[in-house]
């Protein structure tokens, strides 16, 4: 896995959203990537869910959110369908972007629970793994959203005020 201090590896990859989606583009704002073991597993759908109704408070936050899974594609698609997406999220069938992000489990086609959250400009400030605590996810990544908001004084682009969205 990586680790805080590190620069976040560069990816391209095809979203739910029928677009492609680089890492690159979304500098200047936080990013928050979750990888996740399996569509349509339990954990995996509260996880998302979490992160789905927490969206606009991340948004506000001067942060996007990706999320990741080894399903493929139409999986990918399917599943961020069935929970109400509204963030990007990528099947990676072939594990690219798992292997660059060192979560990808070597003898399972499932990859690790890993969040990351990255800075504006591109280096790793947090690093979050519970396998079984799914809900943990979610807090840490926004206790640690608060917390580098309040060191630079402003959210920075993506931030949205009040109800506008």
């Amino acid at each position: 896995m990586l680790r805080v201090g590190e620069r976040a590896p560069e990816f391209t990859a095809r979203t739910t959203q029928g677009r492609t989606l680089s890492l690159a583009e979304l500098l200047g704002r936080y990013v928050v990537i979750y990888f996740f073991p399996k569509a349509f597993t339990p954990g995996c759908i509260k996880e998302t869910t979490r992160f789905r109704d927490a969206y606009p408070d991340l948004k506000r936050l001067g942060a996007e959110v990706v999320g990741v899974s080894v399903d493929d594609h139409e999986t990918q698609c399917e599943f961020a369908t069935a929970q109400n997406v509204g963030f990007p999220m990528i099947g990676d069938g072939e594990r690219e972007v798992s292997r660059l992000y060192g979560v990808a489990r070597p003898f399972l086609r499932l990859d690790k629970r890993v969040t990351y959250v990255i800075d504006r400009e591109g280096i790793i400030r947090g690093v979050f793994q519970h396998e079984f605590q799914v809900s943990r996810h979610l807090d840490d990544v926004l206790h640690l959203l608060e917390k580098l908001v309040k060191e630079e004084g402003k959210p920075g682009p993506g931030y949205l005020t009040g109800a506008a969205q």
